[in-house]
Protein backbone atom coordinates (compact mmCIF):
# COMPACT_ATOMS: atom_id res chain seq x y z
CA UNK A 1 0.00 0.00 0.00
CA UNK A 2 1.22 3.38 -1.31
CA UNK A 3 2.37 5.90 2.14
CA UNK A 4 -0.31 9.08 1.93
CA UNK A 5 1.73 11.71 0.18
CA UNK A 6 2.55 14.67 2.18
CA UNK A 7 2.41 18.61 1.19
CA UNK A 8 6.10 20.32 2.70
CA UNK A 9 5.43 22.27 5.24
CA UNK A 10 4.66 26.09 4.76
CA UNK A 11 7.62 28.27 4.70
CA UNK A 12 7.69 31.14 6.83
CA UNK A 13 8.15 34.15 4.70
CA UNK A 14 11.35 36.45 4.76
CA UNK A 15 11.69 39.27 6.86
CA UNK A 16 11.59 42.60 5.02
CA UNK A 17 12.84 44.71 8.21
CA UNK A 18 14.13 43.78 11.23
CA UNK A 19 14.96 45.87 14.66
CA UNK A 20 16.86 45.16 17.80
CA UNK A 21 17.13 47.39 20.20
CA UNK A 22 17.04 50.85 18.32
CA UNK A 23 17.38 53.58 20.47
CA UNK A 24 17.49 57.01 18.69
CA UNK A 25 18.63 60.70 20.16
CA UNK A 26 17.86 63.88 18.67
CA UNK A 27 19.04 66.95 20.04
CA UNK A 28 19.71 65.72 23.58
CA UNK A 29 16.32 64.10 23.93
CA UNK A 30 15.82 60.52 23.38
CA UNK A 31 13.13 59.92 20.71
CA UNK A 32 13.03 56.06 20.24
CA UNK A 33 14.79 53.61 23.14
CA UNK A 34 15.24 50.17 22.73
CA UNK A 35 12.76 49.56 19.26
CA UNK A 36 12.77 45.60 18.67
CA UNK A 37 10.05 45.14 15.32
CA UNK A 38 9.98 42.51 12.43
CA UNK A 39 7.98 42.96 9.08
CA UNK A 40 7.63 40.63 6.95
CA UNK A 41 7.90 40.32 3.24
CA UNK A 42 4.33 40.89 1.98
CA UNK A 43 3.07 42.25 5.29
CA UNK A 44 0.80 45.72 5.31
CA UNK A 45 2.13 47.02 8.79
CA UNK A 46 0.36 50.26 10.21
CA UNK A 47 2.37 52.54 12.88
CA UNK A 48 0.11 54.57 14.86
CA UNK A 49 0.54 56.43 18.30
CA UNK A 50 0.24 60.22 19.21
CA UNK A 51 2.07 62.90 17.64
CA UNK A 52 5.72 62.96 19.08
CA UNK A 53 5.82 59.43 19.70
CA UNK A 54 8.47 58.44 17.22
CA UNK A 55 6.83 57.06 14.25
CA UNK A 56 8.24 58.89 11.62
CA UNK A 57 11.81 58.78 13.22
CA UNK A 58 10.83 54.79 13.20
CA UNK A 59 10.07 54.93 9.81
CA UNK A 60 13.32 57.41 9.27
CA UNK A 61 15.89 54.84 10.77
CA UNK A 62 13.98 51.59 8.62
CA UNK A 63 14.83 54.41 5.42
CA UNK A 64 18.05 54.96 6.61
CA UNK A 65 18.03 58.38 6.53
CA UNK A 66 18.26 58.32 10.10
CA UNK A 67 21.20 56.18 12.11
CA UNK A 68 20.18 54.76 15.25
CA UNK A 69 22.61 55.77 18.46
CA UNK A 70 22.41 52.11 19.47
CA UNK A 71 20.88 48.90 18.39
CA UNK A 72 20.64 47.32 14.99
CA UNK A 73 18.73 47.41 11.58
CA UNK A 74 18.14 45.53 8.92
CA UNK A 75 16.70 45.88 5.51
CA UNK A 76 16.08 43.08 2.69
CA UNK A 77 16.74 45.77 0.30
CA UNK A 78 16.55 49.59 -0.18
CA UNK A 79 12.87 51.37 0.35
CA UNK A 80 11.01 53.45 -1.38
CA UNK A 81 9.27 56.18 0.66
CA UNK A 82 5.94 58.10 0.28
CA UNK A 83 6.28 61.66 2.35
CA UNK A 84 3.84 62.97 4.02
CA UNK A 85 4.45 66.32 1.56
CA UNK A 86 4.71 64.44 -1.41
CA UNK A 87 7.87 66.30 -2.29
CA UNK A 88 6.97 66.22 -6.17
CA UNK A 89 9.72 68.29 -8.46
CA UNK A 90 7.87 71.16 -8.85
CA UNK A 91 9.79 71.90 -12.36
CA UNK A 92 8.69 67.47 -13.61
CA UNK A 93 5.56 66.77 -14.76
CA UNK A 94 3.84 63.30 -13.10
CA UNK A 95 5.36 61.60 -15.52
CA UNK A 96 8.80 63.21 -14.91
CA UNK A 97 8.30 62.90 -11.12
CA UNK A 98 7.31 59.04 -11.61
CA UNK A 99 10.26 58.64 -14.14
CA UNK A 100 13.01 59.63 -11.46
CA UNK A 101 13.80 56.82 -9.76
CA UNK A 102 14.34 55.13 -13.20
CA UNK A 103 16.92 57.95 -14.03
CA UNK A 104 18.70 57.15 -11.05
CA UNK A 105 19.07 53.51 -11.54
CA UNK A 106 16.07 51.97 -9.08
CA UNK A 107 13.68 50.90 -11.35
CA UNK A 108 10.90 49.26 -10.54
CA UNK A 109 7.02 49.31 -12.35
CA UNK A 110 7.17 51.03 -15.62
CA UNK A 111 6.15 55.05 -14.85
CA UNK A 112 3.24 54.83 -17.31
CA UNK A 113 1.79 51.71 -15.51
CA UNK A 114 2.67 52.86 -12.09
CA UNK A 115 0.49 55.84 -13.35
CA UNK A 116 -2.21 53.67 -14.70
CA UNK A 117 -2.42 51.67 -11.16
CA UNK A 118 -2.65 55.04 -9.29
CA UNK A 119 -5.68 56.45 -11.57
CA UNK A 120 -3.38 59.03 -12.93
CA UNK A 121 -2.20 58.08 -16.51
CA UNK A 122 -4.37 60.64 -17.99
CA UNK A 123 -3.04 63.52 -16.16
CA UNK A 124 0.51 62.54 -17.13
CA UNK A 125 1.53 65.63 -18.12
CA UNK A 126 0.44 68.08 -16.08
CA UNK A 127 2.67 69.61 -13.83
CA UNK A 128 2.29 68.95 -9.27
CA UNK A 129 0.85 72.61 -9.22
CA UNK A 130 -2.01 71.84 -11.84
CA UNK A 131 -3.04 68.86 -9.23
CA UNK A 132 -5.15 68.74 -6.12
CA UNK A 133 -3.71 67.30 -3.15
CA UNK A 134 -5.51 63.92 -3.45
CA UNK A 135 -4.04 63.43 -7.06
CA UNK A 136 -0.11 64.77 -5.53
CA UNK A 137 -0.86 61.88 -3.64
CA UNK A 138 -1.19 59.33 -6.40
CA UNK A 139 1.35 60.59 -8.52
CA UNK A 140 3.91 60.09 -4.61
CA UNK A 141 2.70 56.54 -4.55
CA UNK A 142 3.05 55.74 -8.33
CA UNK A 143 6.93 57.00 -7.74
CA UNK A 144 7.30 54.89 -4.91
CA UNK A 145 5.35 52.02 -7.57
CA UNK A 146 8.23 52.93 -9.88
CA UNK A 147 11.14 52.53 -7.94
CA UNK A 148 12.88 48.97 -7.54
CA UNK A 149 11.95 46.80 -4.72
CA UNK A 150 9.47 45.53 -2.52
CA UNK A 151 9.06 47.71 0.11
CA UNK A 152 7.58 50.84 0.56
CA UNK A 153 7.38 53.17 3.33
CA UNK A 154 4.74 55.85 3.65
CA UNK A 155 4.75 58.44 6.06
CA UNK A 156 0.84 59.64 6.68
CA UNK A 157 0.64 60.20 2.60
CA UNK A 158 -3.15 61.27 3.15
CA UNK A 159 -2.93 62.95 6.00
CA UNK A 160 -4.00 66.45 4.47
CA UNK A 161 -7.27 65.33 2.76
CA UNK A 162 -10.80 65.48 3.61
CA UNK A 163 -12.51 62.90 4.78
CA UNK A 164 -13.91 62.02 1.90
CA UNK A 165 -11.23 61.51 -0.80
CA UNK A 166 -9.26 59.81 2.10
CA UNK A 167 -11.61 56.85 2.39
CA UNK A 168 -11.62 56.41 -1.39
CA UNK A 169 -7.63 57.03 -1.10
CA UNK A 170 -7.44 53.89 1.73
CA UNK A 171 -9.61 51.35 -0.41
CA UNK A 172 -7.10 51.81 -3.67
CA UNK A 173 -4.56 51.37 -1.57
CA UNK A 174 -5.71 48.59 -0.13
CA UNK A 175 -5.91 47.12 -3.59
CA UNK A 176 -3.18 47.98 -4.62
CA UNK A 177 -1.45 46.21 -1.87
CA UNK A 178 -3.48 43.05 -2.47
CA UNK A 179 -2.56 43.59 -6.07
CA UNK A 180 1.05 43.80 -5.53
CA UNK A 181 1.94 42.19 -2.85
CA UNK A 182 4.75 44.63 -1.45
CA UNK A 183 5.51 44.85 1.99
CA UNK A 184 4.68 48.26 3.38
CA UNK A 185 4.85 50.13 6.44
CA UNK A 186 2.26 53.46 6.83
CA UNK A 187 2.29 55.49 9.62
CA UNK A 188 -0.99 57.37 10.18
CA UNK A 189 -2.84 58.49 13.46
CA UNK A 190 -6.14 57.48 12.54
CA UNK A 191 -7.05 54.03 14.21
CA UNK A 192 -9.78 53.39 11.82
CA UNK A 193 -7.39 53.72 8.92
CA UNK A 194 -4.49 51.41 10.77
CA UNK A 195 -7.11 48.75 11.40
CA UNK A 196 -8.53 48.45 8.01
CA UNK A 197 -5.53 48.67 6.22
CA UNK A 198 -2.62 46.47 7.98
CA UNK A 199 -2.23 42.85 8.51
CA UNK A 200 -0.82 44.76 12.03
CA UNK A 201 -1.09 47.49 14.39
CA UNK A 202 2.63 48.62 16.28
CA UNK A 203 1.58 50.92 18.88
CA UNK A 204 4.18 53.91 19.68
CA UNK A 205 4.24 55.61 22.77
CA UNK A 206 7.15 57.72 24.50
CA UNK A 207 8.84 56.07 21.97
CA UNK A 208 8.59 52.38 22.33
CA UNK A 209 6.42 50.02 20.57
CA UNK A 210 4.27 48.82 23.63
CA UNK A 211 2.32 46.49 21.63
CA UNK A 212 1.72 44.66 18.16
CA UNK A 213 -2.07 43.41 17.14
CA UNK A 214 -3.16 41.41 14.39
CA UNK A 215 -6.15 43.13 13.25
CA UNK A 216 -7.60 39.71 11.63
CA UNK A 217 -9.37 42.07 9.28
CA UNK A 218 -11.99 43.73 11.48
CA UNK A 219 -11.01 47.05 10.19
CA UNK A 220 -14.25 49.10 7.99
CA UNK A 221 -13.57 52.24 5.36
CA UNK A 222 -16.09 54.30 7.26
CA UNK A 223 -17.86 54.69 10.73
CA UNK A 224 -20.63 56.34 9.15
CA UNK A 225 -22.84 53.41 8.90
CA UNK A 226 -26.09 54.61 10.21
CA UNK A 227 -28.19 57.54 11.99
CA UNK A 228 -28.16 61.37 10.52
CA UNK A 229 -24.48 60.46 10.10
CA UNK A 230 -25.40 58.09 7.25
CA UNK A 231 -27.88 60.29 5.93
CA UNK A 232 -25.06 62.77 5.49
CA UNK A 233 -22.90 60.55 3.79
CA UNK A 234 -25.05 59.50 1.17
CA UNK A 235 -25.82 62.91 0.39
CA UNK A 236 -22.05 63.81 0.15
CA UNK A 237 -21.09 60.40 -2.47
CA UNK A 238 -18.16 59.04 -2.83
CA UNK A 239 -14.87 61.36 -2.17
CA UNK A 240 -13.11 62.08 -5.18
CA UNK A 241 -10.06 64.79 -6.70
CA UNK A 242 -9.86 67.34 -9.38
CA UNK A 243 -8.15 68.92 -10.68
CA UNK A 244 -6.97 72.61 -9.59
CA UNK A 245 -8.05 75.32 -12.22
CA UNK A 246 -5.55 77.76 -13.32
CA UNK A 247 -7.60 81.24 -13.59
CA UNK A 248 -7.70 82.40 -17.08
CA UNK A 249 -6.57 85.97 -17.22
CA UNK A 250 -9.38 87.85 -18.18
CA UNK A 251 -9.03 90.19 -21.75
CA UNK A 252 -7.96 93.49 -20.67
CA UNK A 253 -6.94 96.41 -22.84
CA UNK A 254 -3.07 96.15 -22.98
CA UNK A 255 -2.28 99.74 -21.57
CA UNK A 256 1.55 98.71 -21.19
CA UNK A 257 2.44 98.88 -25.01
CA UNK A 258 0.29 101.76 -25.72
CA UNK A 259 2.23 103.67 -23.06
CA UNK A 260 6.12 102.58 -24.38
CA UNK A 261 5.08 103.98 -27.26
CA UNK A 262 4.31 107.50 -26.46
CA UNK A 263 6.97 107.54 -24.12
CA UNK A 264 9.07 106.41 -27.55
CA UNK A 265 7.13 109.47 -29.05
CA UNK A 266 7.90 111.90 -26.71
CA UNK A 267 11.75 110.85 -26.20
CA UNK A 268 11.59 111.67 -30.09
CA UNK A 269 10.24 114.88 -29.82
CA UNK A 270 12.32 116.17 -26.99
CA UNK A 271 15.37 114.56 -29.14
CA UNK A 272 14.05 117.05 -32.03
CA UNK A 273 13.62 119.58 -30.13
CA UNK A 274 16.85 119.44 -28.24
CA UNK A 275 18.76 118.95 -31.86
CA UNK A 276 16.98 122.62 -32.56
CA UNK A 277 18.36 124.19 -29.19
CA UNK A 278 21.23 122.51 -28.43
CA UNK A 279 22.42 121.43 -32.30
CA UNK A 280 26.04 120.94 -30.68
CA UNK A 281 24.62 117.98 -28.45
CA UNK A 282 21.60 116.72 -30.47
CA UNK A 283 21.92 115.73 -34.12
CA UNK A 284 18.60 115.39 -35.77
CA UNK A 285 16.96 112.07 -35.41
CA UNK A 286 16.93 111.96 -39.12
CA UNK A 287 20.50 112.47 -39.72
CA UNK A 288 21.09 109.66 -37.42
CA UNK A 289 18.54 107.51 -38.91
CA UNK A 290 20.19 108.36 -42.34
CA UNK A 291 23.76 107.66 -40.75
CA UNK A 292 22.58 104.17 -40.18
CA UNK A 293 21.03 103.55 -43.24
CA UNK A 294 23.43 104.64 -45.60
CA UNK A 295 26.64 103.34 -43.62
CA UNK A 296 24.46 100.25 -42.73
CA UNK A 297 27.44 97.50 -43.59
CA UNK A 298 29.90 98.84 -41.29
CA UNK A 299 27.96 99.44 -38.09
CA UNK A 300 26.56 95.99 -38.44
CA UNK A 301 30.12 94.82 -38.67
CA UNK A 302 31.26 96.93 -35.87
CA UNK A 303 28.26 95.27 -33.96
CA UNK A 304 29.28 92.11 -34.71
CA UNK A 305 32.66 92.13 -32.84
CA UNK A 306 30.97 93.47 -29.85
CA UNK A 307 28.15 91.19 -29.72
CA UNK A 308 31.16 88.33 -30.47
CA UNK A 309 32.94 89.48 -27.70
CA UNK A 310 29.70 90.00 -25.13
CA UNK A 311 28.60 86.59 -26.30
CA UNK A 312 31.89 84.55 -25.58
CA UNK A 313 32.48 86.95 -22.55
CA UNK A 314 28.86 85.66 -20.88
CA UNK A 315 28.94 82.07 -21.89
CA UNK A 316 32.39 81.70 -20.55
CA UNK A 317 31.48 83.90 -17.16
CA UNK A 318 28.32 81.78 -16.36
CA UNK A 319 30.41 78.97 -17.31
CA UNK A 320 32.51 79.99 -14.41
CA UNK A 321 30.38 81.85 -12.12
CA UNK A 322 28.04 78.63 -12.19
CA UNK A 323 30.96 76.17 -11.55
CA UNK A 324 32.17 78.42 -8.51
CA UNK A 325 28.79 79.61 -6.85
CA UNK A 326 27.91 75.69 -6.83
CA UNK A 327 31.30 74.73 -4.75
CA UNK A 328 30.42 78.18 -2.79
CA UNK A 329 26.91 76.99 -2.37
CA UNK A 330 27.33 73.58 -1.17
CA UNK A 331 30.64 74.38 0.71
CA UNK A 332 29.83 77.37 2.92
CA UNK A 333 33.84 77.31 4.45
CA UNK A 334 34.82 78.48 0.74
CA UNK A 335 33.22 81.28 0.51
CA UNK A 336 34.48 82.83 3.66
CA UNK A 337 37.56 81.78 2.46
CA UNK A 338 37.58 83.26 -1.03
CA UNK A 339 34.61 86.34 -0.57
CA UNK A 340 37.10 89.14 0.03
CA UNK A 341 39.24 88.20 -2.96
CA UNK A 342 35.76 87.61 -5.42
CA UNK A 343 34.62 91.42 -4.33
CA UNK A 344 38.21 92.47 -4.18
CA UNK A 345 38.18 91.55 -7.96
CA UNK A 346 34.40 93.09 -8.63
CA UNK A 347 35.95 96.30 -6.76
CA UNK A 348 38.57 97.49 -8.97
CA UNK A 349 37.59 98.92 -12.15
CA UNK A 350 38.10 97.44 -15.52
CA UNK A 351 39.97 100.36 -16.96
CA UNK A 352 42.14 99.69 -13.99
CA UNK A 353 43.07 96.39 -15.34
CA UNK A 354 43.36 97.16 -18.95
CA UNK A 355 46.82 97.73 -18.82
CA UNK A 356 47.70 94.61 -16.87
CA UNK A 357 45.82 92.61 -19.73
CA UNK A 358 47.27 94.03 -22.90
CA UNK A 359 50.70 93.43 -21.16
CA UNK A 360 49.65 89.70 -20.34
CA UNK A 361 47.77 88.84 -23.14
CA UNK A 362 48.10 91.70 -25.95
CA UNK A 363 45.27 92.38 -28.09
CA UNK A 364 42.92 90.76 -30.15
CA UNK A 365 39.62 88.98 -29.29
CA UNK A 366 41.16 86.58 -25.99
CA UNK A 367 42.12 89.49 -23.81
CA UNK A 368 38.73 91.12 -24.61
CA UNK A 369 36.86 88.09 -23.70
CA UNK A 370 38.80 87.85 -20.63
CA UNK A 371 37.69 90.94 -19.58
CA UNK A 372 34.10 91.00 -19.92
CA UNK A 373 34.01 87.95 -18.51
CA UNK A 374 35.44 89.16 -15.08
CA UNK A 375 32.84 92.03 -15.49
CA UNK A 376 30.12 89.28 -16.16
CA UNK A 377 30.48 85.89 -14.10
CA UNK A 378 30.28 87.23 -10.47
CA UNK A 379 26.32 88.01 -10.09
CA UNK A 380 25.96 84.76 -11.84
CA UNK A 381 27.96 83.16 -9.20
CA UNK A 382 26.02 84.62 -6.45
CA UNK A 383 22.61 83.48 -8.01
CA UNK A 384 24.06 80.30 -8.30
CA UNK A 385 25.06 80.51 -4.55
CA UNK A 386 21.96 81.50 -3.24
CA UNK A 387 20.07 79.19 -5.71
CA UNK A 388 21.81 75.95 -4.62
CA UNK A 389 21.24 76.91 -0.78
CA UNK A 390 17.58 77.36 -1.23
CA UNK A 391 16.98 73.47 -2.62
CA UNK A 392 15.39 72.21 0.27
CA UNK A 393 16.27 69.74 2.88
CA UNK A 394 13.09 67.99 2.13
CA UNK A 395 13.99 67.12 -1.41
CA UNK A 396 17.82 66.08 -0.71
CA UNK A 397 15.81 63.68 1.53
CA UNK A 398 14.03 62.01 -1.24
CA UNK A 399 17.46 61.93 -3.32
CA UNK A 400 18.95 59.89 -0.06
CA UNK A 401 15.59 57.68 -0.51
CA UNK A 402 16.28 57.08 -4.29
CA UNK A 403 20.05 56.46 -3.48
CA UNK A 404 21.09 58.95 -6.16
CA UNK A 405 24.60 59.94 -6.80
CA UNK A 406 26.24 63.04 -6.63
CA UNK A 407 25.96 63.48 -10.64
CA UNK A 408 22.14 62.68 -10.09
CA UNK A 409 22.05 65.24 -7.53
CA UNK A 410 23.72 67.67 -9.11
CA UNK A 411 21.67 67.30 -12.57
CA UNK A 412 18.19 66.70 -11.42
CA UNK A 413 18.08 68.22 -8.38
CA UNK A 414 20.48 70.85 -7.24
CA UNK A 415 20.58 72.87 -11.06
CA UNK A 416 17.09 72.76 -11.73
CA UNK A 417 16.05 73.86 -8.07
CA UNK A 418 18.70 76.73 -8.61
CA UNK A 419 17.20 77.61 -12.13
CA UNK A 420 15.10 80.62 -11.02
CA UNK A 421 17.82 82.26 -9.26
CA UNK A 422 20.65 81.48 -11.52
CA UNK A 423 18.38 82.67 -14.53
CA UNK A 424 17.93 86.22 -12.25
CA UNK A 425 22.32 86.23 -12.19
CA UNK A 426 22.39 85.80 -16.07
CA UNK A 427 19.68 88.58 -16.97
CA UNK A 428 22.05 90.95 -15.17
CA UNK A 429 24.80 89.05 -16.21
CA UNK A 430 24.31 89.22 -19.99
CA UNK A 431 24.25 93.06 -19.31
CA UNK A 432 27.43 93.63 -17.83
CA UNK A 433 29.15 91.41 -20.46
CA UNK A 434 28.02 93.98 -22.92
CA UNK A 435 29.42 97.06 -20.63
CA UNK A 436 32.41 94.94 -20.54
CA UNK A 437 32.76 94.27 -23.88
CA UNK A 438 31.82 98.14 -24.78
CA UNK A 439 34.56 99.57 -21.83
CA UNK A 440 37.08 97.12 -23.44
CA UNK A 441 36.86 98.77 -26.99
CA UNK A 442 36.05 102.10 -25.38
CA UNK A 443 39.81 102.08 -23.92
CA UNK A 444 41.74 99.69 -25.73
CA UNK A 445 42.73 101.45 -29.53
CA UNK A 446 42.42 97.88 -31.30
CA UNK A 447 42.48 98.09 -35.24
CA UNK A 448 42.12 94.80 -36.11
CA UNK A 449 38.42 95.16 -33.97
CA UNK A 450 36.58 97.83 -34.35
CA UNK A 451 33.32 97.52 -32.54
CA UNK A 452 30.56 100.05 -31.47
CA UNK A 453 32.83 100.76 -28.22
CA UNK A 454 35.72 101.61 -30.56
CA UNK A 455 33.28 103.23 -33.13
CA UNK A 456 31.76 105.51 -30.28
CA UNK A 457 35.36 106.55 -28.92
CA UNK A 458 36.38 107.86 -32.11
CA UNK A 459 33.60 109.48 -33.55
CA UNK A 460 33.24 111.42 -30.35
CA UNK A 461 36.90 112.40 -30.65
CA UNK A 462 35.76 113.83 -34.10
CA UNK A 463 32.74 115.47 -33.24
CA UNK A 464 31.20 113.56 -35.36
CA UNK A 465 27.75 113.35 -33.56
CA UNK A 466 25.57 111.69 -35.92
CA UNK A 467 28.03 108.65 -36.16
CA UNK A 468 28.47 108.77 -31.67
CA UNK A 469 24.46 108.41 -31.59
CA UNK A 470 24.14 105.81 -34.27
CA UNK A 471 26.46 103.66 -32.05
CA UNK A 472 24.90 104.70 -28.95
CA UNK A 473 21.10 103.20 -30.30
CA UNK A 474 22.62 100.16 -31.52
CA UNK A 475 24.43 99.64 -28.25
CA UNK A 476 21.03 100.19 -26.69
CA UNK A 477 19.41 97.86 -29.20
CA UNK A 478 21.59 94.96 -28.63
CA UNK A 479 21.40 95.28 -24.91
CA UNK A 480 17.68 95.08 -25.08
CA UNK A 481 17.41 92.86 -27.24
CA UNK A 482 20.67 90.39 -25.35
CA UNK A 483 18.39 91.18 -21.87
CA UNK A 484 14.81 90.13 -23.80
CA UNK A 485 16.59 86.62 -24.66
CA UNK A 486 17.89 85.81 -21.49
CA UNK A 487 13.95 86.54 -20.49
CA UNK A 488 12.76 84.58 -22.68
CA UNK A 489 15.15 81.73 -21.87
CA UNK A 490 14.10 82.08 -18.26
CA UNK A 491 10.25 81.79 -19.51
CA UNK A 492 10.37 78.94 -20.92
CA UNK A 493 12.86 77.16 -18.61
CA UNK A 494 10.64 78.18 -15.70
CA UNK A 495 7.17 77.09 -17.38
CA UNK A 496 6.40 74.47 -14.96
CA UNK A 497 5.53 78.14 -12.56
CA UNK A 498 2.13 79.03 -11.85
CA UNK A 499 1.05 81.65 -13.93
Amino acid sequence: MQPALSSPPPTEPKLAFSLEGVTVNLGGKTVLRDVSLEVKQGEFLALIGASGGGKSTLLRVMAGLIRPSSGKVFALEPPAFVFQDYRLLPWRTALGNVRLPWQVGRRGLEPLEALHQTGMRDFAHFYPHQLSGGMRARVAVARALAQSGDIVLMDEPFAALDALVRERFNVELKHLHEKNGRTTVFVTHSIREAVYLADRVAVLKDGQVREVLDTGGQGRVTAYTDGLEAHLRGLLGVGDSTLVAELERPHRFRWEGWASLVVFGLLLLAWQYGSSALPYLFPPPLAVGRELLENAGFYVKALLVTLQTTALGFVFGALIGTVLGYLLGRVPALERVFSPFLVASQSTPLAVLTPLFILAFGFGLFPAVVATVLTAFYPILVATMVGVREVGRDYRELFLTLRANFFQRLWLLELPGALPSLLGGMRLGVSLALIGAVVWEFVVSDQRRKGLGYIVREAGYASVLTRVYAGVLLLALLGSSLYAGVGLLERWALRHRKR
